[in-house]
Order: structure tokens, then sequence, then C-alpha cells
């Protein structure tokens, strides 16, 4: 049964493999954006991303400018990694129109089992727990898929934005 974890260097090489089922395209949630994926094969490299993603969660952490604090998990069942999920702290601008407080990618291989909405379903107390009363979770207007998640969960629509359609989620705190 998958469970969503903190990053972990164990998982190098199934993160490896999840990487290149990517084939360069963006992966919600994961915390990539601005590592050179070059750098992300060599141990070292990965060492340094999943510190910097562990670490992302603290407030005094460093950020560039705009980025919120940001608690990163990953989706594994077992040994195998599957996905990658983003609880955001804050709402920058962009974030309240477009990005929310939860992201999320599942590895290809793995979409269409229900690991998206667990991951979900699991994260929603969390961002409670980190005082967010409740989280906005976006998707495009195409994808039939994240939008079955969200609304699964309990995601009521509130409007659509630049593509984006947008919905609120209680997290009971």
């Amino acid at each position: 049964m998958a469970q969503l974890v903190a990053p972990d260097v164990k998982l190098h090489s199934s993160w490896l493999e999840a990487a290149a089922e990517f084939a360069g395209t963006r992966q919600d949630g994961s915390g990539t954006d601005g590592w050179d994926p070059d750098e992300l094969k060599d141990a070292g490299g990965f060492r340094r991303f999943v510190d910097t993603l562990v670490s992302d969660a603290l407030p005094e952490s460093p950020r560039k400018p705009g980025m919120v604090p940001c608690t990163y998990l990953w989706i594994v069942d077992g040994g195998t990694f599957l996905g990658s999920l983003a609880i955001r702290h804050e709402l920058t601008e962009y974030l309240l129109n477009e990005g929310g407080h939860i992201g999320y990618s599942v590895r290809p291989s793995a979409r269409r089992r229900g690991h998206a909405a667990q991951a979900l379903a699991d994260a929603i107390p969390l961002a409670g727990g980190l005082g967010i009363p409740r989280v906005l979770v976006t998707c495009s207007e195409d994808n039939a898929g994240s939008r079955a998640t969200i609304e699964k969960n309990g995601g009521t629509y509130e409007d659509s934005r630049n593509g984006k359609r947008r919905y609120w989620i209680g997290t009971g705190s």
C-alpha cells in the first residue's frame, strides 16, 4: 500500500526510474524546478536535493524570492517511488490563482490505481496540522484524472482561472 514519506536518498534509483518516465515533462509537487537533471543522477547531487526538499518546510530556510515554505512528500510503495506531493504553507498571488496549496504527480506507470487520490486524502490532514484550515487544489481544465481525484476528496469547485480549475477542501482544523 502506498504511503506518503519524507524524501529519502535510499529511493535514489527508483526516483531516477520515475524521472525517466516523465521524459522532460513537469512533475507537479516534485521540487525539481531549477535542478539540473544530470546533477540529480549523481549521489551527492541527489543528497543535496533531498536535503533541500526536507529543509524547505522550515520557515527560516533560505528560498528564492516569491517562494513559500513547502512540505515535500513522496508517494512510495515499499521501496518504489510512485510520485511526489507538495504542501505549500502559504499562497502567493500565483498560487491563489493557479497553483494552490497542494500539487502532486504520479509516475506514468503507476497512474489510474488511486495513488493520487490516496496521497491527496493523506495530505489534507497534514495541511490542517500546518494551520491551513482549507486547502486550494487546482488542475488543468483538460486533466480529467486530476479533476476526479480532487472531487473524490471533497473538492468544492470555485471557478477557473487561466486554464486552471480551482477547488477548496476543508482540512478539519
